[in-house]
């Protein structure tokens, strides 16, 4: 009796042993039931992703697997990191007034690296990372970062719609982490928000600017707020009249640099700042709405005018856009302006887009 016992207790262990190995083939562990140990899989030391380069160029470069110290000097990429969980990794970021961010700029434990246009070295040297991000406007200086540790430096894309880039870069950034699966659940609903927009823009005219400096820049749908004429569907007259132009230029022979812009706003390149514009022009183009980005408060201009005080003017007032009430003040403009290319940052871009429009 006590030797059936004995076997019985025996293939009921070893059962035991069998089905917790099979439940666990898709984990990190798994059972070796001749030593009745369990072992763990290695994780890689590296892993190989695409990135850019400090031209610009996409490239395929190797960084560390689960990164342990992580320097940013791109929002767009601590925004991501923030919404995988692992942002207490951060040893280091750009400073930053944007709200959701704000826990990272204002933490004692975690190293000023400057700001996203001037990075201080010796201090990103100093934080010892393992990996570094940075954004557009740091890539002059990214083989000095590259000394330092592997360098990330992705970029939204308008030739792929900004929903589009986010979701890839998300994927990117993820992948470093082994957290790929927590990508879709967090830019699941972004097609639909932007349907709903498009109902709205449909069959709508529309500018796109930033003011700064008390004047107001036209831009086309090949840089920031590019969201409002390609994904949502506004009829971005910026971008009409600059294709329009470059067409003609061809046409004639132009050169590149000559059909650069039209002395009027229109542009076959506004990605940076855009062009200054007329109010005049505003008024010629009469579109049915006008979109504004006050890039002074985005950047914390001193004693700088506000949108609205620069947009409704005597001319302004003059177009349907204002009789309608359809000149919409981006109300987060430093998310537009610093941040695009996160998802918090779409977020909070889609929900300036609904509450300007009305959409719910």
């Amino acid at each position: 009796m006590k030797k059936l016992l004995t076997l019985l207790l025996s293939a009921t262990v070893a059962i035991g042993l069998i089905s917790c190995g099979q439940s666990n083939s898709a984990g990190e562990s798994n059972i070796d039931t001749a030593n009745n140990k369990v072992v763990e899989e290695a994780k890689p030391e590296n892993i190989t992703i695409k990135s850019l380069n400090g031209n610009k160029e996409e490239i395929e470069i190797e960084v560390p697997y689960d990164p342990e110290r992580i320097a940013i000097l791109d929002l767009a990429a601590l925004d991501i990191i923030d919404n995988l969980g692992v942002g207490d990794r951060v040893v280091g970021t750009a400073n930053t007034s944007i709200d959701y961010l704000s826990s990272y700029a204002n933490n004692d434990e975690i190293k000023n690296l400057g700001t996203i246009k001037e990075a201080d070295l010796e201090v990103v040297m100093a934080c010892e990372p393992d990996i570094i991000f940075i954004n557009p406007r740091l890539s002059a200086s990214y083989d000095a970062f590259s000394e330092i540790a592997p360098v990330v430096f992705l970029a939204t894309d308008t030739e792929i719609g900004l929903v589009e880039s986010v979701t890839k870069n998300a994927t990117t950034i993820a992948s470093i982490f082994g957290l790929e699966s927590s990508v879709e659940e967090k830019v699941d609903e972004f097609a639909d928000r932007i349907k709903a927009l498009q109902e709205v823009a449909d069959g709508k005219t529309a500018l796109v600017g930033m003011t700064t400096s008390g004047s107001f820049n036209l831009l086309g749908n090949d840089g920031r707020c590019s969201i409002i004429g390609t994904e949502v569907g506004f009829e971005n007259l910026t971008a009409t009249e600059s294709s329009s132009q470059k067409g003609e230029s061809s046409s004639q022979g132009g050169s590149k640099g000559e059909g650069q812009s039209n002395g009027q706003g229109g542009s076959n390149s506004t990605s940076a700042h855009g062009n200054e514009t007329s109010f005049e022009l505003v008024v010629q183009q009469n579109p049915d709405y006008i979109f504004v980005m006050d890039r002074d408060s985005a950047i914390g201009t001193e004693g700088a005018q506000l949108a609205k005080e620069i947009m409704e003017n005597e001319l302004v007032m003059g177009t349907d856009a204002y009789k309608n009430g359809n000149i919409i003040y981006l109300e987060n403009p430093a998310v537009w302006y610093t941040a695009e290319g996160g998802i918090t940052a779409l977020d909070t871009m889609l929900s300036d887009l609904e509450s300007g429009l009305g959409v719910k």
